[in-house]
């Protein structure tokens, strides 16, 4: 939330601020998070009533936070010579038949996906919370709780983790999980494969282990709770 992170500077170009007052009104908000709140820190102290009404509109609807966002962007961002870039990857998990969707509903499907894993990896570094694998294009922002299962929270940070593309298959199947107190667990299916050097290596011996925890949106509890009991395969044992 510094000055001089280039976002802020781009943002407070558009509209026509100091990148001084944008990184200042981040801190008001940070103040209201709390992601940030509950590790100690405390933002600044000149949030205003507005700022709390927005924050509270936002916070309870992460879904249009991220659609009218990317649309306020576009408006503002129209000849300046920058439009933002879309990134376009659709979630693997998500399970959603697009057929038949018109080209402004499939756009805001694809804001949504797009806000989410960028939140995802942006809290995770851009490394994988099991492996560590720090390249983007291997990496999965994956849904504890999936995608079709809870509309209300499928773009909340809380509820993903940063996965590489196999610990990310893995975890969907129910394979692995991570319990509520962010360690691994590997289900007795996976271990019986000990033998294979791949799993023992890649999966077998994070088994107990502590996840990476991300900078801010710490994996929800209730969210890794339910997916131990319905989605691990251990569970119905």
């Amino acid at each position: 939330m510094h000055k001089t992170n280039p976002s802020i500077v781009r943002l407070a170009a558009l509209i026509g601020r100091t990148p001084s007052a944008v990184a200042m009104k981040l801190g008001n908000f940070a103040s209201l998070d709390p992601a940030i709140t509950s590790t100690g820190r405390s933002g600044l102290d000149g949030a205003s009533i507005k700022d709390k009404a927005i924050w509270s509109e936002f916070h309870a609807d992460w879904e249009a936070l991220a659609v009218e966002s990317k649309r306020a962007l576009d408006v503002l961002s129209k000849g300046d010579g920058h439009p933002v870039v879309l990134e376009l990857e659709l979630f693997n998990e998500s399970n959603e038949n697009y057929e038949g969707m018109t080209e402004s509903v499939l756009t805001a499907v694809r804001i949504k996906q797009s806000f989410f894993r960028k939140a995802i990896l942006s809290s995770y570094q851009s490394r994988c919370c099991m492996s560590q694998v720090a390249e983007p294009m291997l990496l999965i922002a994956s849904h504890i709780i999936p995608w079709g299962e809870d509309k209300s929270n499928r773009l909340n940070p809380r509820n993903g983790l940063c996965l590489s593309a196999f610990h990310d298959r893995a975890f969907d199947k129910g394979l692995i999980t991570v319990t509520p107190d962010y360690r691994v667990q590997v289900s007795k299916r996976l271990r019986k494969l000990a033998k294979n050097w791949f799993v023992a290596e890649g999966i077998l011996s994070l088994h107990g282990e502590k996840i990476l925890l991300p900078d801010k949106f710490w994996p929800s509890q209730e969210f890794l709770s339910w997916h131990n009991r319905h989605r691990f395969l251990d569970a119905a044992i």
